[in-house]
């Protein structure tokens, strides 16, 4: 297995401060499974250069909308998603004129919003989820974005566009180890139908790690920002991290407004109540200050964010 240097994480977006203790202690962790523990014979996919590109074009003071567009332009499933992006109801409100450019499309979305749209892109052709049980991964991680973001929007703690990195990487752990555990679709099958323990407990009963861990590995490698990093590994652990204090508070935010899109995801599918999702909800509702007739009041409008994630 080729070793991956494992940098400072940061983000495809805004300039990226230090990371917390918290998200020190999360990848110090990680490098010690990494080192000699249960991930150690696991191969995390590099990260696309297009990726790295993006990310050195948007950390400069004034990013120059030239480079972000020959970035963009370079891979035919980017620019089109763009495009389509741009013409849609999402971004084109009012105005009647169809963009026909990547620097158009770019220009209507915002450069930090198009960061996002083509992160996604750039991941879905990263790791790919050929898989019955993973037919809507990446269309299920869109709309979590997309919730994400409209959540975001309405409270103080973390911006809209790291809000939608963590929808899309915060199960991305999943399909890795689908693809590189030996067993593991075995052991989605087996969670699916146990009633006694969830996924976290028979991922790790059975490969001695989760898809936490693996998620916050990826993003470590990959270098995104520190708190999508913590937030990934902690989304399953809003409840004790919470009633922990820890310190780094835009990650807690992170894997708390993640509790309350997983809701609103189901809600619009109509499912059955999460347990696990139903177990965090106080403590994610006490961290993010919000009430149960508060949240209720997006109902509405969280649910037609979710309509134009779907048409985008």
């Amino acid at each position: 297995m080729t070793e991956t240097t494992l940098r400072p994480a940061s983000a495809p977006g805004p300039a990226a401060t230090a990371p917390s203790a918290l998200a020190t202690r999360i990848a110090g962790e990680l490098d010690r499974a990494r080192r000699s523990g249960p991930l150690a014979q696991i191969a995390i996919p590099p990260c696309p250069k297009q990726l790295e590109r993006l990310r050195e074009a948007l950390a400069e003071a004034e990013p120059d909308l030239t480079a972000l567009s020959r970035i963009a332009s370079s891979d035919v499933a980017m620019a089109a998603t763009l495009l389509r992006n741009a013409n849609s109801a999402r971004y084109r409100g009012a105005d009647s004129q169809a963009v026909q450019t990547v620097g158009q499309a770019l220009n209507r979305i915002g450069l930090r919003e198009s960061a996002v749209l083509l992160t996604d892109v750039l991941l879905r052709q990263a790791i790919p989820t050929r898989h019955p049980l993973l037919a809507r991964f990446w269309e299920q991680a869109a709309l979590r974005a997309a919730a994400m973001g409209f959540i975001a929007r309405q409270l103080p703690g973390t911006t809209p566009e790291l809000a939608q990195l963590f929808g899309l990487f915060c199960h991305v752990g999943v399909p890795v180890m689908l693809q590189r555990m030996p067993g593991y679709s075995g052991t989605l099958a087996e969670a699916a139908a146990r009633k006694d323990r969830g996924l976290i407990a028979t991922e790790n009963a059975n490969h001695r790690s989760d898809h936490t861990v693996v998620g916050a590995l990826v993003a470590r490698v990959w270098q995104v920002a520190p708190p999508v990093m913590a937030a990934i590994r902690l989304h399953h652990e809003v409840d004790e991290a919470t009633a922990h204090g820890e310190d780094d508070a835009e990650a807690l935010t992170l894997a708390a407004m993640g509790v309350l899109a997983e809701r609103a995801m189901r809600e619009r599918e109509e499912l059955p109540p999460d347990p696990e999702i139903e177990r965090q909800l106080p403590a994610a509702l006490r961290w993010l200050g919000v009430s149960t007739d508060e949240v209720a009041d997006w109902h509405e409008a969280l649910q037609d964010e979710l309509d134009l994630g779907r048409q985008s």
